[in-house]
């Protein structure tokens, strides 16, 4: 007696596996956000509604399923890049870029989290350069040449003001969650043109820069030893949000 049931086709199998990296990877977005990087796979396996030999078989090791999920926040951050270029202000849309990336720090503990590892993979390095440094310098220099942004402003000063507010966030998660609006408020009146005042020294060097978001990736580690270091030179990109070019 011949069964009349059919083996899934290679497509239809194809199609199973698509759709569950996109329930883990969904999965694992949410829980890092709730709980960090140092959750369980097991939770994330459960909220997916997958076995944990399904899991294993996309993501053989958290680390890889980490670097899947920094892949889905560097199109958010480069999307909301791009949403805030599409501004006809400029100044508003420095604005709203600033604004969108913290606020992302701050509803999502893993985000956070996962621009301070340090990433093993060079190859993710070069795609966050490639896809956020540029919108972040044109949202620059638009704000600038509209006369909105102080001309002494540089790419490494925001790139440090996005570092210290993920800091305010991290501090401030617990007990006031809302605080860090009225810090990154205060700081982007000090970037407005009409209110400059000179400086007291000069910006910081390109190598004084990636020093400094070494040192902070550096002292997330120790904050956080769950979070396994890797090479400097990625710890260094990611932590920025917006790498060197």
């Amino acid at each position: 007696m011949h069964s009349t049931s059919e083996a899934p086709s290679p497509r239809a199998l194809r199609r199973d596996a698509r759709a569950n990296r996109e329930r883990i990877l969904g999965a694992a977005n949410d829980v890092f956000a709730e709980q960090g990087l140092g959750a369980s796979v097991e939770e994330i396996a459960r909220r997916a509604g997958v076995g944990m030999g399904t899991l294993y078989r996309r993501f053989p090791h958290k680390t890889e399923l980490i670097d899947a999920t920094f892949e889905v926040h560097l199109d958010e951050v480069a999307r909301i890049a791009r949403e805030a270029l599409a501004e006809s202000d400029a100044w508003e849309g420095l604005c709203r870029f600033l604004e969108q990336a913290v606020s992302l720090q701050a509803r999502n503990r893993g985000f956070a989290e996962i621009v301070a590892v340090h990433l093993r993979d060079e190859k993710l390095v070069a795609r966050a350069r490639a896809r956020v440094t540029p919108l972040l310098r044109q949202l620059i220099a638009r704000a600038q040449e509209a006369g909105a942004l102080r001309p002494d402003i540089v790419y490494e000063d925001i790139s440090v003001l996005l570092w210290t507010s993920g800091r305010i966030v991290d501090a401030t998660r617990a007990s006031a969650p809302e605080f860090w609006r009225r810090q990154l408020a205060l700081a982007l009146d000090g970037l407005r043109a009409s209110s400059a005042s000179p400086l007291p020294g000069p910006p910081l060097t390109v190598l004084q820069h990636r020093r400094a978001m070494e040192r902070f990736a550096q002292q997330l580690h120790l904050d956080s030893p769950e979070l396994e270091p890797r090479s400097s030179e990625a710890a260094h990109a990611v932590a920025t949000l917006s790498p060197d070019a």
